[in-house]
């Protein structure tokens, strides 16, 4: 996939950065300020700077705007690390998180925790990883057991994404208090969430996303093929267990707070690869700032478009994601990709 041409010069991929940095921080900065109460930047500005919880402004700021703003910054940048890794281990454009069940099989192991064991909820993204890891095994091992294709991969992974889905249902119909908020769970969003219920997540997710960015080169060798891989040196099988552990990791531990979100794996890592190219370094961080502006904005959109309603942030996404999806099958059915 070519990246496009005005990007292409070191000017471009300069403006390109500063550009979607710049894109983030203006997304954060209106996050905070706009929701079904309105605040002005002075008042957020002295809310931040004074720690004032007092107040209402302060209070809406400190205990649902900011914690808000931070899980939809680190869900963002998990899941689309995730994908990043997963096509690129894969070979497969298709895959994602969410398309290849690795999301559904978290929520499982979330729910089997709550429901289990309801004390134990801080140990929701230890049991999410473990879950995400088994999802991302069972499915790469049917398509390994069976020789079957890319696409096949695919449809395995939607097979089994709505098995686990199954087995979600199947614990809150049994144990109804295990989810409280099954809806917002299935759906995916951050109400509710607190700095105290990302912390154990972010420990997970931003050494997650270093050490992805530290095997950048071993993932383009990967991406050449198993065979010339091989050949340069590298140990496939332990980078791909890797590299597929670290997916699993970024992936569960974003389920562990903001749901099954959908489709954040897999826009985000084919737009950058449009805006910077195959290389997996600027692809990687790109990813994860990508990611995370792409969340927070459609957050933002959640929260402001039918305020005082408010929708949860995965039914936007699954607006966006599903034409896209559909897209790239139709792409491939063409032959284009």
């Amino acid at each position: 996939m070519k990246s496009w041409r005005i990007f292409s010069t070191p000017r471009g991929k300069g403006l390109f950065w500063a550009g979607l940095t710049l894109l983030t921080l203006a997304g954060s900065v209106l996050s905070l300020g706009l929701g079904s109460v309105t605040l002005g930047p002075g008042e957020v500005l002295r809310a931040l700077l004074s720690g004032d919880t007092a107040s209402t402004a302060g209070r809406i700021l400190h205990f649902v705007r900011l914690p808000r703003l931070c899980a939809a910054l680190l869900a963002g940048s998990a899941l689309a690390v995730s994908g990043t890794v997963i096509q690129t281990v894969l070979h497969n454009p298709l895959a994602s998180p969410g398309v290849i069940g690795v999301n559904s099989s978290a929520g499982l192991a979330v729910a089997l925790v709550c429901a289990v064991a309801p004390s134990a909820q801080a140990f929701s993204p230890l049991a999410a990883f473990l879950g995400a890891l088994a999802g991302v095994g069972l499915v790469v091992g049917i398509a390994q057991s069976t020789g079957a294709s890319r696409m096949t991969l695919v449809l395995a992974g939607v097979a089994v994404s709505n098995l686990l889905s199954a087995g979600i249902d199947a614990v809150v119909t049994l144990v109804p208090e295990a989810l409280t908020g099954i809806t917002d769970f299935r759906i995916g969003g951050f109400t509710g969430v607190t700095m105290e219920a990302l912390a154990p997540a972010a420990g997970m997710i931003l050494p997650g996303i270093g050490a992805v960015l530290l095997l950048s080169r071993e993932m383009d060798i990967l991406s050449l093929g198993e065979e010339l891989a091989r050949s340069l040196g590298l140990r496939v099988r332990l980078i791909r267990f890797v590299l597929l552990m670290l997916a699993a990791l970024l992936a569960g531990a974003a389920v562990s707070f903001a749901g099954l979100l959908g489709f954040v794996g897999l826009i985000v890592p084919h737009a950058m690869r449009r805006l910077v190219g195959e290389e997996s370094l600027p692809l990687t961080a790109g990813s994860a700032l990508g990611g995370a502006c792409f969340v927070t904005v459609c957050d933002l959109l959640a929260r402001t478009l039918f305020a005082p309603y408010e929708l949860p942030v995965g039914i936007v996404l699954s607006f966006t994601g599903g034409p896209f999806f559909l897209w790239l099958l139709l792409r491939r059915r063409g032959g284009k990709t």
